[in-house]
């Protein structure tokens, strides 16, 4: 979609938080390629990375990490993004963009409220073969609250949850889940502080109302993105 390209870069040139244009202009970068390089252009760190050749066999294959990772994953692991895990959390699970990161929380959060209900992970025969046709109970009617003003991907689930722009959305068959209002905050704060308090009490007013509404559907809503 050439229509969406802004300008062609330069990036042997970029560097840390600045952004090289092909006319050389040099410029700060806020955008961050859509916020997905937040240590900036040619770190030092991960070139020196790229350059490893005990990494040239894992860049070059691209293994399915979840079926067939390189004998090294589980060390890997542990020594990035394990090693600054939170307390108490001790498994993670890699992604290859937002969208999917999503997608994946959705899915999850769905399998484990349904397990919760059956009070065992094993599923039925009925669930097993209504899920191939897409009917209940295989595909329980259970939604995600998601707020106007939000952006959570392109793929199918996240832009159920996304209401930023409408040409993200035009055209695209979508899932019937509850929408709420975002409290939009006047500033300072501080000069505005009875109007934010209203403004917010406005917004959980209706969250409270769609709570109502989704139950009298008989359509739970197990999570808020």
């Amino acid at each position: 979609n050439v229509g969406a390209i802004n300008f062609f870069c330069n990036y042997e040139e970029s560097r840390g938080n600045y952004l090289v244009d092909v006319d050389g202009n040099r410029m700060l970068d806020v955008y961050t390629q859509i916020s997905s390089i937040p240590i900036g252009y040619n770190h030092p760190a991960l070139l020196k990375l790229m350059a490893n050749p005990n990494n040239l066999s894992t860049f070059v294959n691209r293994p399915a990490l979840g079926i067939l990772p390189p004998e090294n994953f589980p060390d890997k692991l542990t020594e990035s993004l394990l090693s600054v895990a939170p307390s108490g959390m001790t498994r993670v699970q890699t992604m290859a963009c937002g969208s999917c990161s999503n997608e994946n929380a959705y899915k999850s959060m769905f399998i484990w409220y349904r397990n919760k209900e059956r009070g065992h992970n094993t599923p039925s025969d009925e669930d097993i073969s209504t899920c191939m046709i897409n009917q209940a109970p295989g595909c329980p009617d259970l939604s995600i609250l998601s707020f106007m003003g939000g952006f959570h991907g392109r793929t199918m689930g996240c832009l159920a949850t996304t209401h930023s722009k409408a040409i993200h959305k035009l055209d695209v068959p979508s899932f019937d889940w509850p929408i709420a209002p975002f409290p939009r905050l006047q500033y300072p704060l501080e000069e505005f502080t009875r109007e934010n308090a209203q403004e917010e009490a406005r917004c959980l007013e209706e969250v409270e109302d769609l709570i109502v509404k989704w139950r009298q559907k008989g359509s739970l809503w197990q999570g808020c993105n």
